[in-house]
């Protein structure tokens, strides 16, 4: 019974080293994670108290991101910020995005200067997001405009007929859920999607007018649809000046009277899809083997990427043909 109660009393107390060293692990991977975060965020100019112009890079497909919107907010608070530029690479996204994306930034331009720089496309919702700054500056060869509106949907009913299917509604009203896809778009449900395109391309092109101050000749010169390089943007008064970043930082030194040469940082979305501290932690936590709490932290990690596709397309998609 001795021997037996020995081996009992070792195995509890190797339970509870074992115990010990796995929430010891736990908690060590936790601190690291936050100490990595902490070192990026250094690294992108969240450096208390020294005076910077923060970079924020506007890049690829634009949809509605509170990640993004908390940025703004973070930059526009900020002390340490005396300037922001607006670097885009986009050639736009969801009519719905580039709105608020657009609303962020003049909130933004109520606290801080802001210059934009078209360093690659700046093209239908790209162009909304630019115009939201006081001053556009852009390499010659960049792209800008295409001041439209899209909506594409596909029309499948022809496949499903060659397969022999055959899909059935029953809706309370005509165009209720038209387009479908499924059937042929009939005159009057086209007709009405004809309408909301029309709106807000018009909300549209009200923007570039009141933003860029076009006459209606200008305008209609510049809302074509098309897209045009910087160079030609210039005299169509989409874009201010030719140039690099440096100018567009030129620019807020020259007219809102920021400090000169002071060093520009780029400022990032946290909890990005890039690099998730709660996805991390995950990992870790699947490692030691706490089930539970590996899967707390993924239910974080992708309740923090969430985002989704709402609205129009303010796209520029460059032609097959």
């Amino acid at each position: 019974m001795s021997v037996d109660a020995e081996v009992i009393a070792d195995r509890r107390r190797l339970r509870r080293k074992l115990t010990f060293w796995r929430v010891a692990g736990l908690l060590g991977l936790i601190a690291a994670v936050l100490a990595l975060g902490y070192s990026a965020a250094d690294r992108a100019g969240f450096v208390p108290g020294e005076a910077h112009v923060a970079r924020v890079s506007i890049n690829g497909f634009i949809a509605g991101s509170q990640r993004l919107a908390d940025l703004m907010d973070r930059v526009g608070r900020a002390p340490s910020v005396s300037g922001v530029v607006i670097s885009i690479n986009s050639p736009g996204g969801t009519t719905t995005g580039s709105e608020e994306l657009y609303r962020n930034i003049r909130r933004l331009a109520e606290r801080k200067p802001v210059v934009t720089f078209v360093d690659g496309t700046a093209a239908s919702g790209g162009y909304i997001t630019a115009i939201a700054a006081d001053h556009i500056v852009a390499r010659e060869t960049s792209l800008v405009g295409s001041i439209g509106v899209l909506f594409q949907y596909p029309d499948v009913s022809q496949l499903l007929g060659n397969i022999g299917v055959k899909v059935e509604a029953v809706k309370s009203s005509p165009l209720k859920a038209e387009p479908s896809g499924f059937n042929p778009t009939s005159p009057e449900a086209r007709a009405a999607l004809q309408q909301v395109v029309n709106d807000t391309y018009d909300w549209f092109k009200g923007l570039v007018r009141e933003r860029r101050h076009l006459s209606d000749g200008e305008l209609a010169a510049a809302s074509t649809g098309q897209i045009f390089s910087g160079r030609q943007g210039v005299p169509l008064k989409l874009v201010d000046k030719l140039g690099t970043e440096r100018d567009a930082i030129a620019w807020l030194e020259q007219e809102k009277g920021v400090r000169k040469n002071l060093p520009v940082r780029e400022w990032r979305q946290t909890g990005g899809p890039g690099f998730s501290i709660f996805a991390a932690a995950a990992t870790g936590a699947d490692l030691l083997g706490f089930e539970g709490a590996a899967a707390a932290f993924r239910r974080a990690s992708t309740s923090a990427q969430g985002g989704q596709l709402d609205g129009l397309l303010a796209v520029w998609q460059p032609s097959e043909k």
